[in-house]
């Protein structure tokens, strides 16, 4: 064994004596000698056999490396939403004596205002709640299908599925359940009134804000079709092009939120606001009745639950796919060293690809509204079907998507969403996914009322087989139904261990959220990020299908990428994935809130 080690060291540098000063020499060697073992230049040793390249190479990996990303620590309560307005206002509402839940339906209100892309009371969306005692609670206010739809209505006199129809204008607005949800939240969790809550965005509405560079670039780029759907000119069309720093009033609004304010959920779902919903469906050729309106519940729901790691994760159930979906990607991977092979590691990346591949092929089978199709949720997650669906996993070799199906269960017994999480002091916790699907939604802002609809039903299965907007399949677990929920990818989570509170996660991303938030929970339990470095970090994704795997620049090494695509796998980069908005608890029981970089995403708390 000494031989052998004295020979490789022998051969490592012998060979490259050069006949200059001895200092040169024994500078030269010793750097060939530490590279032998030194991990970042190991394996660039032999391409560089040139005395000074080899130098420049030492110093350079051997320089000190920058400190981790840090996101903004507090001591007691967090707040991380999409817009550092939203973010204040849980914070106000928080400290004048909210818990979490009430944070969360102030922020849910604000970022109707001033995140119109995505927040909204047109839409709807997902809460996951865990109390500070360990109880946890999952409300879906998830849009539905109107009375009036139909299997069939996106298809033409072919057959063909038309993707307009179920993306832009009136048809393709579901019924609202944002408003309806943040009652039933409130009422059941909350400890201020409604009035307390509502009140600054109301304000915020009526005295009007400043638009952020990214929000007047989008509102710019959303003009056109701001014109082509609405009859009456939204406060959202500006004569000039928006600016950084432009203040946007949205008077319409600000009433519509004194009517709720007022009357409650009647003020939105009866009265006048519901009066002007109905007529601009009537205009539109929508869908929406008075009826529907009348007839749209929130529902408490049993969040899924299970183990990676010894933590404990709970996450949104069906219509959601994302808990089930996430909670097998997790099993997926639990038996692999990732830790050990390290983040994006080539190994890391061909496992996780695969798990995805095989996840996504249930979610597109098996998925969909429970109160209306038996979604087999305990086949699903049981650990025995999860091991069976890696058996053909090769470490060494992608696996063809159209060589992948759904597996067989036991039976049952955006880009634009938004995310934000929530901590208040005394250890309560909040994570809500809320959606108008698309940007800006179907772009219908309802005349007088001043508030986006959805565009929701492209989330349905238009066709079995068709993709969605998100590239997504779907099948007959995700048929339009009147009254139905709309199958989603939402992902709302909170991760415990040992009955203390570790984390708050989630993310928009249409189908790349519940990928977004695998990746998240990953870099911080196994591979050590805090809360920031772990949603700044690049990330990837796979679906099943297209056969893509989409990276973010920075996400992948040029060396890492050629041999993940000699293990057969095809890459697309470029595309920004999700914005994650999270909280860590550290191990000192202060808060560490992650609020990603890639939107105008803040953390505010005390």
């Amino acid at each position: 064994m000494k031989v052998k080690k004295f020979r490789a060291i022998r051969e490592e540098f012998l060979p490259h004596l050069v006949f200059r000063p001895i200092y040169w020499n024994i500078l030269y060697c010793s750097i060939r000698l530490i590279s032998l073992f030194h991990p970042k230049i190991k394996s660039m040793r032999s391409s560089f056999r040139h005395p000074i390249l080899l130098i420049i190479v030492f110093l350079l990996a051997c320089q000190q490396q920058a400190p981790p990303l840090k996101g903004l620590i507090t001591q007691q309560a967090m707040v991380v939403s999409a817009h550092p307005l939203a973010s204040e206002v849980g914070k106000q509402i928080l400290a004048a004596g909210g818990n979490a839940v009430d944070a969360a339906v102030a922020v849910q209100f604000a970022l109707a205002v001033v995140y119109p892309g995505a927040g909204n009371i047109g839409g709807g969306g997902f809460m996951v709640v865990r109390e500070k005692d360990g109880q946890s609670y999952a409300l879906d206010y998830r849009e539905k299908a109107p009375g009036q739809a139909s299997r069939d209505m996106y298809l033409d006199d072919q057959g063909n599925a038309v993707a307009e129809m179920s993306r832009l204008g009136h048809l393709a607005a579901g019924v609202p359940g944002t408003v309806a949800g943040m009652f039933v939240a409130h009422d059941s969790l909350g400890n201020l009134s409604m009035r307390e809550l509502i009140q600054p965005s109301i304000d915020l509405a009526e005295n009007g804000f400043p638009l952020t560079e990214k929000e007047a670039g989008k509102l710019n780029r959303a003009r056109a079709r701001f014109v082509q759907v609405n009859a009456v000119s939204p406060a959202y069309v500006s004569e000039e092009e928006w600016q950084t720093g432009d203040t946007l009033v949205l008077k319409d609004l600000a009433e519509t939120l004194r009517q709720i304010r007022d009357h409650g959920a009647a003020g939105f779902y009866e009265g006048p606001v519901a009066d002007k919903m109905v007529a601009e469906m009537q205009q539109g050729n929508g869908l929406i009745s008075h009826q529907d309106l009348l007839d749209y519940e929130a529902v408490w729901r049993t969040p899924i639950s299970g183990d990676y790691r010894g933590y404990q994760i709970t996450s949104m159930p069906p219509p959601s796919s994302g808990g089930i979906a996430l909670m097998q990607l997790l099993e997926s991977v639990e038996p692999y060293p990732i830790g050990d092979w390290g983040w994006h590691d080539p190994r890391t990346v061909h496992l996780m690809v695969e798990a995805e591949r095989r996840v996504y092929a249930d979610r597109a089978q098996h998925l969909g509204d429970a109160d209306f199709y038996p979604v087999p949720v305990e086949g699903l997650l049981d650990q025995s079907y999860i091991s069976s669906r890696m058996e053909d996993f090769d470490p060494r070799q992608a696996t063809p998507s159209d060589s992948i199906r759904a597996g067989q269960p036991a039976p049952a017994e955006s880009p634009e969403t938004t995310h934000f999480s929530i901590v208040d002091a005394e250890g309560n916790a909040v994570s809500v996914t809320t959606t108008l699907n698309g940007g800006y939604g179907s772009y219908v802002v309802v005349a007088g009322a001043g508030f986006l609809l959805n565009n929701e039903m492209d989330d349905f299965s238009a066709k079995p087989g068709t993709a969605n907007m998100y590239g997504l399949l779907g099948a007959e677990a995700n048929a339009i139904e009147p009254g139905k929920r709309m199958l989603s990818s939402m992902t709302p989570t909170i991760v415990s261990r040992d009955d203390s509170l570790v984390m708050v996660v989630g993310t928009p991303g249409g189908s790349t959220i519940i990928t977004s938030v695998f990746q998240n929970i990953l870099n911080v339990l196994d591979f050590g990020m805090g809360m920031q470095e772990a949603v700044a970090a690049p990330r990837f994704h796979h679906q099943w299908k297209p056969e893509l795997v989409m990276i973010e620049e920075g996400a992948l090494t040029s060396a890492d990428s050629l041999k993940l695509s000699e293990m057969g796998h095809s890459f697309r980069s470029g595309r920004r994935i999700g914005r994650v908005d999270a909280i860590l608890i550290l191990p000192n029981g202060s808060l560490e809130g992650g609020a990603d970089p890639r939107g105008d995403d803040a953390s505010a708390g005390y």
